[in-house]
């Protein structure tokens, strides 16, 4: 297995640079792993594919306005940092600007909070302390992807509708599709929807520069899981119920705790939050997912990776060569598939 068997050439113009005027207006590819055949529909009959039972795994991670932009307190430069990773209360993963020249102990401030450099981790990135964490909401900016170079008039396209837990520098762009009008149809149509939280940082984005693909470091990303997603989980898998979970960073936790439970010698799933790091190759044995609605994905990145495993690489390839030819909107703010 090779970094390259993930390439694919995708035209500049098929990038999306916005999302669609509704929600639920984008396309959807229906994916059928078993007659190794592809339907085209809309988001919007969502529905149709979704039975009664179903178990459907939403990740209600928020995307925090991540972008601060400061003045160095001993020089008066200008400081621009994009919070990754929350550690700990005030203590922040953070890509700094200068970053060659922001050293440890250096401060700055953004609106007249004070943070500082408490350590250089590689490259731009940093541990920054930050004085008051209400500059985050007051003072910050939503990040876009680096491939989305046309402002966003309103950034809360860049939330889903359920996203309640702060945390993200991303969204977890396959939920972006869903509407309240659709999760209620849902709903009533018997469908069992349940939440995990799993805060995305910018590595998501980060291609796989390896040749071989197991040699990359993959990102963790903090998820948690309550008691109400816990009893969920067990009782589907008890029934047999079909499990289908909402992006990429769904099927990590599921597969990241059905990995952790198996380390425990656990028969079910209880609460628990930590890190997951796990890395989906093909090759993958999927524990808690049986269905996976997720976007089309950079290539050469893990996540083309993750869904390769869960598709089938010559599937997936053929779905994204179709999805070219046919002219789908790619990566966040671009259309999705279904794969069953």
């Amino acid at each position: 297995m090779f970094t390259k068997d993930f390439d694919y050439k995708l035209p500049t113009d098929l990038i999306a640079q916005h999302p669609p005027e509704k929600r639920d207006d984008s396309r959807l590819m229906i994916v059928d792993r078993s007659a190794n055949h592809i339907k085209h529909e809309h988001f919007h009959k969502i529905g149709d594919f979704l039975a009664p039972g179903d178990l459907l795994v939403l990740n209600n991670s928020r995307v925090i306005p991540a972008r601060l932009n400061g003045v160095k307190m001993q020089t008066g430069g200008k400081v621009e940092c994009l919070l990754l990773q929350r550690i700990n209360p005030g203590i922040w993963k953070t890509l700094v600007k200068p970053g060659k020249r922001l050293k440890v102990g250096d401060k700055f401030e953004v609106n007249g909070i004070e943070c500082e450099i408490i350590n250089e981790i590689d490259g731009s990135t940093r541990l920054i302390s930050i004085g008051d964490e209400s500059i985050i909401e007051k003072f910050g900016n939503v990040p876009l992807p680096p491939y989305i170079h046309t402002p966003l008039t309103d950034h809360n396209r860049y939330q889903t509708v359920y996203a309640k837990v702060d945390g993200s520098a991303a969204a977890p762009t396959a939920g972006l599709h869903f509407t309240d009008e659709i999760l209620g149809q849902l709903k009533n149509n018997g469908v069992e929807i349940a939440t995990v939280t799993l805060h995305i940082g910018l590595d998501t984005f980060k291609p796989v520069v390896v040749e071989k693909p197991e040699n990359h470091r993959i990102h963790t990303e903090y998820f948690d899981i309550n008691q109400d997603f816990s009893d969920k989980i067990n009782a589907a898998k008890k029934d047999k119920r079909r499990i289908i979970a909402v992006g990429t960073t769904s099927v990590r936790v599921l597969e990241q705790i059905a990995l952790l439970s198996k380390m425990d010698n656990q028969l079910q799933v209880g609460p628990r939050s930590g890190w997951a790091n796990i890395f989906i190759l093909p090759g993958h044995t999927f524990e808690f997912v049986d269905s996976m609605i997720t976007n089309f994905h950079m290539p050469k990145s893990t996540l083309l990776m993750l869904v390769s495993a869960f598709g089938g690489n010559s599937l997936i390839k053929k779905a994204y060569q179709e999805a070219i030819d046919m002219k789908y909107r790619f990566y966040s703010f671009g259309d999705c598939m279904l794969i069953i």
